[in-house]
C-alpha cells in the first residue's frame, strides 16, 4: 500500500474477458493497452530490505486497536475497501495483517499502486508482503487499474487505496474510491493511526515515519457505502462524509 494513487474512474469501463494484473512491466503501450513500470534487481534488494525494516519496528511498537466500525468483528466475512492517508502508508500492512486479517478470511488484498517508476519500487515492498499490487494513476492505467481491482474483489480480495494520493492535496478525499466503491458494491472502511514517536518528511504529505517502541493507536471507523444507483450529488455527500470520517480519526 505504499504511495498508492487515486484515480477518478470512468464507470462506464467494461470488463474484459481475461484480466491478470502485471505489477513488473515496462510502462509502454501494447496494441493500445498501457503496462507499468518494473524495477531492477538492485532496487528489488533494496525493497527487501526496507520490507524487514518495516517488520521490525512494527513488532517494537506498542498497538492500541480500536474498532469503532462494527464492520471487521462481524460474523458473515466479506471483503473491503480500506481507506488510509497517504502519509500514514508506513503502518498500513500491520494495520491489515495485525487486526483485520484476525477477523476476516478473505482471500487476500490487492493494492492499488502508482504506475510510475517509483510505484515499481513501492510495488516490490508490496510483494514481500505476499500483497497483490495493481498498477494505475488518473494519467496512467486508469480505466485498466479500475477492471483490475474489480477482478481481485470478485475474487474475494480486500482493496486498499490511499484517498489523497499520489500527489495530494493532503487529507483531501478524491473521486477514485467513490467510482471503485460505485462499481464494486463494497463498503469503504476509513482507516488511520496515531503514533506519539515519528518523524514527519517535507514532503507534500508529510510523511510520517513511526520510531521504535512508540505507542500506536489503529483506528477503524464506520464504513461508508455507496450505491450503485448513486447520482453524482449523492457520491459528492458520501465523498464528504468519507473525508469527514478519516479527518476525525487523525490525530497528527
Amino acid at each position: 500500500m505504499l504511495d498508492v494513487s487515486a484515480i477518478d474512474f470512468p464507470m462506464s469501463a467494461a470488463k474484459p474477458k481475461s484480466q491478470t494484473p502485471d505489477a513488473k512491466t515496462k510502462t509502454r503501450k501494447t496494441g493500445g493497452v498501457v503496462v507499468a513500470h518494473r524495477i531492477k534487481w538492485q532496487l528489488r534488494a533494496l525493497t527487501w530490505l526496507l520490507f524487514a525494516l518495516i517488520r521490525t519496528v512494527s513488532a517494537t511498537l506498542r498497538y492500541r486497536w480500536n474498532d469503532r466500525s462494527g464492520f471487521i468483528n462481524m460474523p458473515t466475512p466479506g471483503p473491503a475497501i480500506y481507506c488510509i492517508w497517504h502519509n500514514r502508508l508506513a503502518l498500513c500492512m500491520p494495520a491489515y495483517y495485525g487486526y483485520v486479517q484476525k477477523y476476516r478470511r478473505t482471500s487476500g488484498l490487492a493494492v492499488l499502486v502508482s504506475a510510475s517508476k517509483d510505484g515499481g519500487f513501492l510495488t516490490g515492498i508490496l510483494e514481500n508482503f505476499k500483497v497483490q499490487p495493481v498498477r494505475g494513476s488518473s494519467s496512467r492505467r486508469g480505466p485498466q487499474a479500475l477492471l483490475e481491482l474489480t477482478t481481485w474483489a470478485e475474487r474475494g480480495y480486500d482493496l486498499a487505496i490511499t484517498p489523497d494520493g499520489p500527489r495530494g492535496p493532503l487529507y483531501v478525499v478524491q473521486e477514485g474510491v467513490m467510482s471503485l466503491a460505485q462499481l464494486t458494491g463494497l463498503p469503504i472502511m476509513p482507516v488511520s493511526y496515531h503514533v506519539n514517536w515519528k518523524i514527519r518528511l517535507k514532503s507534500w504529505d508529510r510523511f510520517q515515519i513511526p520510531l521504535p517502541f512508540s505507542r500506536c493507536e489503529m483506528i477503524y471507523e464506520k464504513p461508508v457505502f455507496v450505491p450503485r444507483a448513486a447520482t453524482n450529488a449523492e457520491r459528492e455527500k458520501l465523498r464528504l462524509q468519507l473525508e469527514a470520517e478519516l479527518k476525525s480519526i487523525t490525530v497528527d
